[in-house]
Protein backbone atom coordinates (compact mmCIF):
# COMPACT_ATOMS: atom_id res chain seq x y z
CA UNK A 1 0.00 0.00 0.00
CA UNK A 2 1.31 3.52 -0.55
CA UNK A 3 1.38 5.59 2.34
CA UNK A 4 -0.90 8.53 2.38
CA UNK A 5 0.58 12.09 1.71
CA UNK A 6 0.05 14.25 4.64
CA UNK A 7 -0.99 17.57 3.93
CA UNK A 8 -0.46 20.86 5.98
CA UNK A 9 -4.12 22.88 5.59
CA UNK A 10 -3.99 26.38 6.87
CA UNK A 11 -6.06 29.97 5.80
CA UNK A 12 -5.36 32.31 6.30
CA UNK A 13 -7.51 36.65 7.46
CA UNK A 14 -6.99 39.62 8.73
CA UNK A 15 -7.68 39.63 12.56
CA UNK A 16 -9.07 43.08 12.67
CA UNK A 17 -12.46 41.59 10.65
CA UNK A 18 -12.96 39.34 13.05
CA UNK A 19 -14.83 42.16 15.73
CA UNK A 20 -15.82 44.16 12.85
CA UNK A 21 -18.00 41.71 10.72
CA UNK A 22 -20.03 39.08 12.54
CA UNK A 23 -19.54 35.52 12.07
CA UNK A 24 -17.12 36.04 8.98
CA UNK A 25 -14.69 34.07 10.51
CA UNK A 26 -16.89 31.28 11.53
CA UNK A 27 -18.32 30.88 7.49
CA UNK A 28 -14.91 30.87 6.46
CA UNK A 29 -13.59 27.93 8.87
CA UNK A 30 -16.97 26.18 7.48
CA UNK A 31 -15.22 26.73 3.95
CA UNK A 32 -12.05 25.38 4.84
CA UNK A 33 -13.90 22.39 6.52
CA UNK A 34 -15.54 21.72 2.58
CA UNK A 35 -11.84 22.11 1.06
CA UNK A 36 -10.26 19.54 4.46
CA UNK A 37 -12.97 17.09 3.73
CA UNK A 38 -12.18 17.09 -0.11
CA UNK A 39 -8.44 16.22 0.84
CA UNK A 40 -9.46 13.63 2.42
CA UNK A 41 -11.66 12.16 -0.16
CA UNK A 42 -8.22 12.27 -2.41
CA UNK A 43 -6.85 9.74 -0.16
CA UNK A 44 -4.99 12.33 2.18
CA UNK A 45 -4.20 12.93 5.72
CA UNK A 46 -5.15 16.39 6.59
CA UNK A 47 -3.12 18.06 9.30
CA UNK A 48 -5.33 21.41 9.39
CA UNK A 49 -3.64 24.35 11.66
CA UNK A 50 -7.35 26.30 10.84
CA UNK A 51 -7.22 29.90 9.75
CA UNK A 52 -3.80 31.99 10.71
CA UNK A 53 -4.08 35.79 11.47
CA UNK A 54 -1.38 37.24 13.42
CA UNK A 55 2.35 36.26 13.17
CA UNK A 56 2.40 34.32 16.55
CA UNK A 57 0.03 32.50 15.05
CA UNK A 58 2.10 31.44 11.97
CA UNK A 59 4.70 30.11 13.84
CA UNK A 60 2.39 27.80 15.98
CA UNK A 61 1.08 26.54 12.52
CA UNK A 62 4.55 25.93 11.06
CA UNK A 63 5.78 24.30 14.30
CA UNK A 64 2.55 22.15 13.83
CA UNK A 65 3.26 21.58 10.84
CA UNK A 66 6.67 20.48 11.28
CA UNK A 67 5.46 18.00 13.92
CA UNK A 68 3.31 16.56 11.59
CA UNK A 69 5.97 15.63 8.85
CA UNK A 70 3.43 17.12 6.09
CA UNK A 71 4.65 16.42 2.56
CA UNK A 72 3.26 19.20 0.84
CA UNK A 73 1.13 22.57 2.00
CA UNK A 74 -2.06 23.55 1.07
CA UNK A 75 -2.48 27.51 1.78
CA UNK A 76 -6.43 27.90 1.53
CA UNK A 77 -6.83 32.09 1.01
CA UNK A 78 -9.38 32.62 2.46
CA UNK A 79 -10.03 36.49 2.70
CA UNK A 80 -7.42 39.25 2.30
CA UNK A 81 -4.64 38.64 4.90
CA UNK A 82 -1.40 40.11 5.02
CA UNK A 83 1.35 38.42 3.44
CA UNK A 84 3.87 38.56 6.95
CA UNK A 85 1.04 36.04 8.43
CA UNK A 86 1.77 33.66 5.27
CA UNK A 87 5.28 33.91 4.99
CA UNK A 88 6.89 32.53 8.27
CA UNK A 89 4.56 29.25 7.85
CA UNK A 90 5.85 28.24 4.16
CA UNK A 91 9.75 29.06 4.76
CA UNK A 92 9.14 27.28 8.03
CA UNK A 93 7.80 24.27 6.75
CA UNK A 94 10.21 23.54 3.50
CA UNK A 95 7.34 21.72 1.88
CA UNK A 96 5.95 22.58 -1.79
CA UNK A 97 3.11 24.85 -1.41
CA UNK A 98 -0.24 25.37 -3.48
CA UNK A 99 -1.86 27.89 -2.96
CA UNK A 100 -6.38 27.87 -3.45
CA UNK A 101 -7.99 30.67 -4.43
CA UNK A 102 -11.86 29.16 -4.30
CA UNK A 103 -14.37 31.55 -3.65
CA UNK A 104 -17.71 30.37 -2.35
CA UNK A 105 -19.46 30.73 -5.50
CA UNK A 106 -18.89 31.38 -9.07
CA UNK A 107 -20.36 35.08 -9.17
CA UNK A 108 -22.35 37.00 -6.37
CA UNK A 109 -25.94 37.69 -6.57
CA UNK A 110 -25.69 41.57 -7.40
CA UNK A 111 -29.30 42.55 -7.01
CA UNK A 112 -29.56 40.86 -3.95
CA UNK A 113 -26.39 42.12 -3.07
CA UNK A 114 -26.89 45.64 -3.42
CA UNK A 115 -30.17 45.82 -2.10
CA UNK A 116 -28.90 45.29 1.72
CA UNK A 117 -29.08 48.80 3.46
CA UNK A 118 -26.12 47.81 5.90
CA UNK A 119 -22.94 48.90 4.29
CA UNK A 120 -21.05 46.34 7.13
CA UNK A 121 -22.99 43.38 6.08
CA UNK A 122 -21.89 43.99 2.35
CA UNK A 123 -18.85 44.72 3.32
CA UNK A 124 -18.54 41.39 5.16
CA UNK A 125 -19.69 39.38 2.24
CA UNK A 126 -17.26 41.17 -0.04
CA UNK A 127 -14.77 39.89 2.20
CA UNK A 128 -16.12 36.27 1.88
CA UNK A 129 -15.71 36.62 -1.50
CA UNK A 130 -12.38 38.30 -1.84
CA UNK A 131 -9.58 35.23 -2.09
CA UNK A 132 -8.18 36.66 -5.51
CA UNK A 133 -7.61 39.63 -3.08
CA UNK A 134 -4.79 38.78 -1.70
CA UNK A 135 -3.39 36.23 -3.96
CA UNK A 136 -0.89 39.42 -6.00
CA UNK A 137 0.87 39.88 -2.70
CA UNK A 138 1.16 36.39 -1.51
CA UNK A 139 2.53 35.87 -5.28
CA UNK A 140 5.19 38.87 -4.99
CA UNK A 141 6.17 37.75 -1.38
CA UNK A 142 7.10 34.27 -2.36
CA UNK A 143 8.86 34.84 -5.51
CA UNK A 144 10.56 37.28 -3.52
CA UNK A 145 12.04 34.87 -0.93
CA UNK A 146 12.78 32.52 -3.69
CA UNK A 147 9.29 29.88 -2.39
CA UNK A 148 8.12 28.43 -5.62
CA UNK A 149 4.52 28.01 -5.49
CA UNK A 150 1.40 26.77 -7.39
CA UNK A 151 -2.37 28.28 -7.45
CA UNK A 152 -5.56 26.83 -8.20
CA UNK A 153 -8.46 29.54 -9.18
CA UNK A 154 -12.03 28.51 -9.11
CA UNK A 155 -15.16 28.23 -6.62
CA UNK A 156 -15.98 25.47 -4.43
CA UNK A 157 -18.39 24.33 -6.77
CA UNK A 158 -15.86 24.52 -9.73
CA UNK A 159 -14.76 20.65 -10.64
CA UNK A 160 -12.19 21.73 -12.57
CA UNK A 161 -10.49 23.25 -9.86
CA UNK A 162 -11.19 20.30 -7.43
CA UNK A 163 -9.67 17.96 -10.44
CA UNK A 164 -6.79 20.49 -10.70
CA UNK A 165 -6.03 19.94 -6.90
CA UNK A 166 -6.46 16.23 -7.06
CA UNK A 167 -3.76 16.38 -9.30
CA UNK A 168 -1.46 18.04 -6.89
CA UNK A 169 -2.59 15.80 -3.98
CA UNK A 170 -1.46 12.93 -6.72
CA UNK A 171 1.74 14.20 -7.49
CA UNK A 172 2.86 14.48 -4.20
CA UNK A 173 1.64 11.16 -3.24
CA UNK A 174 3.83 9.92 -6.09
CA UNK A 175 6.82 11.72 -4.66
CA UNK A 176 6.27 11.66 -0.98
CA UNK A 177 5.89 7.02 -2.31
CA UNK A 178 9.21 7.50 -4.85
CA UNK A 179 11.20 8.54 -1.84
CA UNK A 180 10.67 5.10 0.04
CA UNK A 181 11.40 3.11 -2.73
CA UNK A 182 14.32 0.93 -2.71
CA UNK A 183 15.39 0.11 -6.63
CA UNK A 184 17.19 -3.24 -7.10
CA UNK A 185 19.68 -2.88 -9.40
CA UNK A 186 20.42 -6.81 -10.86
CA UNK A 187 23.56 -7.33 -13.37
CA UNK A 188 24.42 -5.03 -15.71
CA UNK A 189 23.37 -2.97 -18.55
CA UNK A 190 22.95 -4.11 -22.06
CA UNK A 191 26.27 -3.96 -23.31
CA UNK A 192 26.56 -1.14 -25.98
CA UNK A 193 23.20 0.32 -25.25
CA UNK A 194 24.29 4.16 -24.57
CA UNK A 195 21.22 5.70 -23.70
CA UNK A 196 20.38 3.48 -21.30
CA UNK A 197 23.38 4.22 -19.21
CA UNK A 198 22.15 5.85 -16.11
CA UNK A 199 23.36 7.90 -13.56
CA UNK A 200 22.30 6.61 -9.61
CA UNK A 201 22.96 9.49 -8.07
CA UNK A 202 21.57 11.93 -10.01
CA UNK A 203 18.39 9.47 -9.59
CA UNK A 204 19.01 9.40 -6.24
CA UNK A 205 19.13 13.00 -5.85
CA UNK A 206 16.10 13.81 -8.12
CA UNK A 207 13.76 11.39 -6.41
CA UNK A 208 15.25 10.37 -2.88
CA UNK A 209 14.96 6.23 -3.72
CA UNK A 210 17.43 4.03 -2.79
CA UNK A 211 19.24 1.75 -5.23
CA UNK A 212 20.10 -1.96 -4.02
CA UNK A 213 23.11 -3.46 -6.00
CA UNK A 214 22.41 -6.98 -6.13
CA UNK A 215 24.34 -10.12 -7.14
CA UNK A 216 23.51 -12.50 -9.38
CA UNK A 217 25.34 -15.24 -7.16
CA UNK A 218 22.64 -14.63 -4.33
CA UNK A 219 19.79 -15.12 -6.34
CA UNK A 220 21.33 -18.29 -7.57
CA UNK A 221 21.52 -19.78 -4.13
CA UNK A 222 18.21 -18.42 -3.43
CA UNK A 223 17.43 -20.38 -6.93
CA UNK A 224 18.76 -23.45 -5.27
CA UNK A 225 16.58 -23.57 -2.02
CA UNK A 226 13.50 -23.30 -3.64
CA UNK A 227 11.39 -26.05 -2.79
CA UNK A 228 9.24 -28.58 -5.07
CA UNK A 229 5.97 -27.18 -2.67
CA UNK A 230 6.60 -23.71 -3.67
CA UNK A 231 7.22 -24.27 -7.34
CA UNK A 232 3.99 -26.43 -7.50
CA UNK A 233 2.17 -22.92 -5.91
CA UNK A 234 3.36 -21.12 -8.79
CA UNK A 235 2.82 -23.29 -11.34
CA UNK A 236 -0.83 -22.90 -10.24
CA UNK A 237 -0.22 -18.78 -9.67
CA UNK A 238 1.33 -19.37 -13.65
CA UNK A 239 -2.48 -20.60 -14.38
CA UNK A 240 -4.55 -18.48 -12.73
CA UNK A 241 -2.66 -15.32 -13.73
CA UNK A 242 -1.44 -16.34 -17.42
CA UNK A 243 -3.02 -17.75 -20.29
CA UNK A 244 -0.68 -20.45 -20.88
CA UNK A 245 -0.30 -21.82 -24.09
CA UNK A 246 -0.14 -25.37 -24.77
CA UNK A 247 2.95 -24.93 -26.59
CA UNK A 248 4.84 -24.15 -23.48
CA UNK A 249 6.80 -27.49 -22.35
CA UNK A 250 6.43 -29.01 -18.62
CA UNK A 251 10.15 -28.76 -18.17
CA UNK A 252 10.11 -24.67 -19.31
CA UNK A 253 7.28 -23.70 -17.08
CA UNK A 254 9.31 -25.69 -14.06
CA UNK A 255 12.00 -23.83 -14.56
CA UNK A 256 10.22 -20.30 -15.16
CA UNK A 257 8.25 -21.22 -11.80
CA UNK A 258 11.22 -21.79 -9.73
CA UNK A 259 13.29 -18.56 -10.95
CA UNK A 260 9.66 -16.51 -9.98
CA UNK A 261 9.94 -18.14 -6.45
CA UNK A 262 13.72 -16.85 -6.41
CA UNK A 263 12.86 -13.24 -7.25
CA UNK A 264 9.55 -13.18 -4.87
CA UNK A 265 12.46 -14.12 -2.42
CA UNK A 266 15.02 -11.70 -3.66
CA UNK A 267 12.39 -8.71 -3.22
CA UNK A 268 11.40 -9.72 0.28
CA UNK A 269 14.64 -10.13 1.95
CA UNK A 270 15.54 -6.77 0.30
CA UNK A 271 12.13 -4.76 0.38
CA UNK A 272 12.38 -4.28 -3.33
CA UNK A 273 9.71 -1.72 -4.96
CA UNK A 274 11.32 -1.70 -8.20
CA UNK A 275 13.47 -3.67 -10.34
CA UNK A 276 15.74 -3.33 -13.13
CA UNK A 277 17.67 -6.36 -14.34
CA UNK A 278 19.56 -7.66 -17.23
CA UNK A 279 22.29 -10.72 -17.32
CA UNK A 280 23.97 -12.82 -20.03
CA UNK A 281 26.58 -15.18 -18.53
CA UNK A 282 28.06 -17.79 -20.51
CA UNK A 283 26.86 -21.11 -22.16
CA UNK A 284 26.06 -24.07 -19.60
CA UNK A 285 25.71 -21.78 -16.99
CA UNK A 286 23.93 -22.23 -13.70
CA UNK A 287 23.33 -18.18 -13.89
CA UNK A 288 22.33 -18.61 -17.72
CA UNK A 289 19.94 -20.87 -16.85
CA UNK A 290 18.10 -18.22 -14.35
CA UNK A 291 18.56 -15.14 -16.76
CA UNK A 292 16.91 -17.14 -19.69
CA UNK A 293 14.16 -17.78 -17.39
CA UNK A 294 12.56 -14.52 -15.52
CA UNK A 295 10.41 -12.66 -17.64
CA UNK A 296 6.87 -15.11 -16.60
CA UNK A 297 8.09 -13.98 -12.84
CA UNK A 298 9.26 -10.49 -13.46
CA UNK A 299 5.64 -9.95 -15.14
CA UNK A 300 3.76 -11.68 -11.94
CA UNK A 301 6.11 -8.82 -9.78
CA UNK A 302 5.41 -5.83 -12.50
CA UNK A 303 1.74 -6.70 -11.83
CA UNK A 304 2.04 -7.04 -7.61
CA UNK A 305 3.40 -2.95 -8.11
CA UNK A 306 7.08 -4.23 -7.82
CA UNK A 307 8.16 -2.90 -11.61
CA UNK A 308 10.27 -4.78 -13.24
CA UNK A 309 12.75 -3.08 -16.25
CA UNK A 310 14.69 -5.36 -18.39
CA UNK A 311 18.17 -4.44 -20.50
CA UNK A 312 18.96 -3.03 -16.50
CA UNK A 313 17.15 0.21 -17.70
CA UNK A 314 16.96 1.87 -14.37
CA UNK A 315 15.52 5.63 -15.81
CA UNK A 316 12.78 3.54 -17.29
CA UNK A 317 11.50 1.60 -14.54
CA UNK A 318 11.33 4.88 -12.59
CA UNK A 319 9.14 6.21 -15.12
CA UNK A 320 7.38 2.59 -14.54
CA UNK A 321 7.03 3.09 -10.83
CA UNK A 322 5.61 6.42 -11.14
CA UNK A 323 2.74 5.21 -13.40
CA UNK A 324 2.03 2.26 -10.89
CA UNK A 325 1.99 4.65 -8.12
CA UNK A 326 -0.52 6.65 -10.06
CA UNK A 327 -2.52 3.28 -10.37
CA UNK A 328 -2.46 3.24 -14.45
CA UNK A 329 0.29 0.66 -14.72
CA UNK A 330 3.38 1.24 -16.68
CA UNK A 331 4.33 -1.46 -19.08
CA UNK A 332 7.88 -1.59 -20.61
CA UNK A 333 8.04 -0.24 -24.05
CA UNK A 334 10.05 0.17 -27.46
CA UNK A 335 9.29 1.66 -30.76
CA UNK A 336 8.54 -1.50 -32.65
CA UNK A 337 7.97 -0.15 -36.04
CA UNK A 338 5.18 2.55 -38.12
CA UNK A 339 2.14 2.08 -39.70
CA UNK A 340 2.19 4.73 -42.18
CA UNK A 341 -1.39 4.11 -44.06
CA UNK A 342 -2.95 3.59 -41.09
CA UNK A 343 -1.07 6.19 -39.06
CA UNK A 344 -0.03 4.53 -36.08
CA UNK A 345 2.98 3.62 -34.09
CA UNK A 346 3.57 -0.12 -32.70
CA UNK A 347 5.58 -0.09 -29.40
CA UNK A 348 6.35 -3.22 -27.44
CA UNK A 349 8.72 -5.13 -25.81
CA UNK A 350 10.07 -9.11 -25.20
CA UNK A 351 10.27 -8.46 -21.35
CA UNK A 352 7.53 -7.50 -18.47
CA UNK A 353 4.11 -5.99 -18.89
CA UNK A 354 1.52 -4.57 -16.42
CA UNK A 355 -1.24 -7.04 -16.14
CA UNK A 356 -3.36 -4.52 -15.42
CA UNK A 357 -2.65 -2.68 -18.20
CA UNK A 358 -3.29 -5.90 -20.96
CA UNK A 359 -6.57 -6.13 -23.33
CA UNK A 360 -7.53 -9.53 -21.68
CA UNK A 361 -5.56 -12.32 -20.41
CA UNK A 362 -1.97 -12.10 -20.46
CA UNK A 363 -0.43 -14.95 -22.75
CA UNK A 364 2.18 -17.05 -21.81
CA UNK A 365 4.33 -18.90 -24.48
CA UNK A 366 7.38 -20.02 -25.72
CA UNK A 367 10.23 -18.45 -27.67
CA UNK A 368 12.56 -20.11 -29.45
CA UNK A 369 15.02 -17.68 -28.70
CA UNK A 370 15.55 -14.23 -27.55
CA UNK A 371 16.17 -11.79 -30.38
CA UNK A 372 19.64 -9.92 -29.85
CA UNK A 373 20.13 -12.37 -26.49
CA UNK A 374 21.28 -15.41 -25.47
CA UNK A 375 19.16 -18.03 -25.00
CA UNK A 376 15.53 -19.15 -25.11
CA UNK A 377 12.24 -20.07 -23.44
CA UNK A 378 8.93 -18.70 -22.02
CA UNK A 379 7.50 -15.06 -22.94
CA UNK A 380 4.85 -13.49 -22.57
CA UNK A 381 2.06 -12.04 -25.90
CA UNK A 382 -0.05 -9.00 -24.61
CA UNK A 383 -1.96 -6.01 -25.78
CA UNK A 384 -2.45 -3.26 -24.16
CA UNK A 385 -6.04 -2.24 -23.75
CA UNK A 386 -7.78 0.22 -26.05
CA UNK A 387 -8.33 3.65 -25.23
CA UNK A 388 -6.16 6.80 -23.91
CA UNK A 389 -2.51 6.02 -22.82
CA UNK A 390 0.25 8.14 -21.43
CA UNK A 391 3.71 7.15 -22.32
CA UNK A 392 6.54 8.65 -20.23
CA UNK A 393 10.26 8.52 -20.14
CA UNK A 394 12.98 10.11 -17.42
CA UNK A 395 15.51 11.40 -20.17
CA UNK A 396 18.99 12.05 -18.56
CA UNK A 397 20.48 15.39 -20.58
CA UNK A 398 23.93 16.51 -21.43
CA UNK A 399 24.01 18.11 -18.27
CA UNK A 400 22.93 15.33 -15.84
CA UNK A 401 20.03 16.84 -14.95
CA UNK A 402 16.85 14.65 -15.57
CA UNK A 403 13.73 15.76 -17.27
CA UNK A 404 9.99 14.05 -18.32
CA UNK A 405 9.06 13.71 -21.75
CA UNK A 406 5.15 13.09 -21.75
CA UNK A 407 2.50 12.37 -24.83
CA UNK A 408 -0.87 11.01 -24.43
CA UNK A 409 -1.93 8.51 -27.20
CA UNK A 410 -4.46 6.09 -27.81
CA UNK A 411 -4.37 2.53 -27.89
CA UNK A 412 -6.20 1.56 -31.27
CA UNK A 413 -7.79 -1.88 -32.88
CA UNK A 414 -5.26 -3.12 -35.40
CA UNK A 415 -2.98 -6.02 -36.06
CA UNK A 416 -0.41 -6.62 -34.20
CA UNK A 417 3.06 -8.54 -34.13
CA UNK A 418 2.14 -12.32 -33.02
CA UNK A 419 6.05 -13.18 -31.69
CA UNK A 420 5.58 -13.52 -27.79
CA UNK A 421 6.31 -9.89 -27.25
CA UNK A 422 3.95 -6.99 -25.92
CA UNK A 423 3.27 -5.13 -28.48
CA UNK A 424 0.05 -2.60 -29.65
CA UNK A 425 -1.03 0.06 -31.58
CA UNK A 426 -0.94 3.89 -30.56
CA UNK A 427 -2.16 6.80 -32.85
CA UNK A 428 -1.25 10.14 -31.73
CA UNK A 429 -3.07 13.59 -32.23
CA UNK A 430 0.11 15.57 -33.79
CA UNK A 431 0.44 12.11 -36.18
CA UNK A 432 3.26 9.23 -36.26
CA UNK A 433 5.61 11.39 -38.32
CA UNK A 434 5.78 14.09 -36.04
CA UNK A 435 5.33 12.18 -32.90
CA UNK A 436 8.49 10.04 -33.68
CA UNK A 437 10.47 13.53 -34.64
CA UNK A 438 8.89 15.49 -31.14
CA UNK A 439 9.85 12.57 -29.41
CA UNK A 440 13.16 11.75 -30.49
CA UNK A 441 14.52 15.62 -30.47
CA UNK A 442 13.84 15.20 -26.46
CA UNK A 443 17.09 12.70 -26.57
CA UNK A 444 15.16 10.04 -24.55
CA UNK A 445 16.61 6.61 -24.17
CA UNK A 446 14.82 4.00 -26.77
CA UNK A 447 12.74 2.39 -24.11
CA UNK A 448 9.40 4.10 -22.44
CA UNK A 449 6.71 3.28 -19.83
CA UNK A 450 3.02 3.30 -20.80
CA UNK A 451 0.02 3.93 -18.33
CA UNK A 452 -3.58 3.51 -19.46
CA UNK A 453 -5.38 6.49 -19.02
CA UNK A 454 -4.83 10.47 -19.35
CA UNK A 455 -2.12 11.12 -16.45
CA UNK A 456 0.05 13.91 -18.27
CA UNK A 457 -1.27 16.73 -16.27
CA UNK A 458 -0.64 15.01 -12.84
CA UNK A 459 2.91 13.88 -14.02
CA UNK A 460 3.57 17.82 -15.14
CA UNK A 461 2.65 18.27 -11.36
CA UNK A 462 5.00 15.89 -10.55
CA UNK A 463 7.90 17.23 -12.62
CA UNK A 464 7.06 20.40 -10.73
CA UNK A 465 7.57 18.97 -6.95
CA UNK A 466 10.86 17.66 -7.95
CA UNK A 467 12.31 20.67 -9.91
CA UNK A 468 12.60 18.37 -13.22
CA UNK A 469 11.38 19.93 -16.50
CA UNK A 470 8.93 18.37 -18.11
CA UNK A 471 8.78 18.33 -21.91
CA UNK A 472 5.54 17.38 -23.97
CA UNK A 473 6.05 15.29 -27.43
CA UNK A 474 1.75 15.73 -28.04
Amino acid sequence: MTPAVRIGLFGVGLKSYWGQFEGLRERLGGYQTQIAGRLRTFGADVVDAGIIDSVDAAHQAAAHFRSGQVDLLVLNVSTYALSSTVLPVVQAARVPVVVLSLQPAARLDYARFNAIVDRGTMTGIWLEHCQACSVPELSSAFNRAGIPFRLVVGHLADEAAWRELREWVDAAQVATAMRRVNVGVLGHYYGGMLDVYSDLTQQSATFGTHFELLEMCELHALHVAVTNAAVAAKLTEFHRDFAVAAECEPQELIRAARTSCALDALVEKYGLQSLAYYYESVDDSPYRDIVTSTIAGMTLLTGRHVPAAGECEIKNVQAMKMLDLLGVGGSFAEFYLADFDDDVLLLGHDGPAHPMTAKGSVGLVPLPMYHGKPGRGLSIQASVRHGPVTLLSVVQRRDGSLAFLLAEAESVPGDVLQIGNTNSRYRFPIGVKAFIRAWSAAGPAHHCAIGVGRVAGTLDKLGRLLGVDVIRAC
